[in-house]
């Protein structure tokens, strides 16, 4: 069993493999911890938050790399992160100065695989949805809509769902759940919004 130790940031937000996300890091503890990330003494693993919790997250997390940065007005350092590797956190100890280390193992990434019949729906909304969240949009290069397991963690990530609600379908161990409830969620609009037509 090999695990990793792994400088930890949690937030509310959830980042899967193949994700990115923006995210604002002030203050010297934080920083001083991207700092340890950015000269290789770690390797980074974000998680989601979870209340009244030691560690305080969920235990599933994903390794990502920091792929740009820039200073922010106020002094704070804005990331962007994109997710590799799904881990696994075994324990958690927090430093002095306030900072988490975690001892993490690589869990199985959820394999790619096509996008057919009825699930092309959920690729187009969620190109719909992107289109009117550029900030969203901009960060990425490139859309995968044609990958199932793509474009339903991307909806994983985005949906307003309760974090312990996101992670029952996190921990499956497929795209499939994630799909059939998302393409249930835009029916189920589609359907309210017909009858109120």
């Amino acid at each position: 069993m090999l695990t990793h130790e792994m400088a930890l940031i949690t937030r509310d937000d959830l980042l899967l493999p193949g994700g990115r996300l923006e995210l604002r890091v002030a203050g010297p503890c934080a920083l001083s911890l991207i700092a340890e990330v950015l000269k290789g003494h770690y390797a980074l693993a974000f998680a989601m938050q979870k209340a009244n919790a030691i560690p305080p997250c969920y235990p599933i997390a994903t390794q990502c790399e920091i792929i740009d940065f820039n200073q922010l007005e106020d002094d704070a350092l804005g990331l962007v992160l994109e997710g590799k590797q799904r881990v696994k956190i075994l324990s958690a100890a927090q430093r002095r100065d306030g900072n988490w280390i975690a001892r993490t193992m690589a869990s199985n990434n959820w394999q790619q695989e096509p996008i057919r019949g009825e699930f092309e729906l959920i690729s187009a909304a969620l190109k719909q949805f992107y289109q009117v969240n550029p900030a969203l949009f901009d960060l990425y290069s490139d859309l995968h809509l044609d990958d199932a397991t793509w474009v339903s963690q991307r909806w994983l990530e985005v949906l307003p769902l309760y974090n312990r609600d996101k992670q029952v379908l996190v921990n499956q161990p497929d795209c499939h759940k994630t799909m059939n409830f998302v393409l249930e969620l835009i029916k189920s609009h589609a359907r309210s919004s017909r009858a109120e037509e």
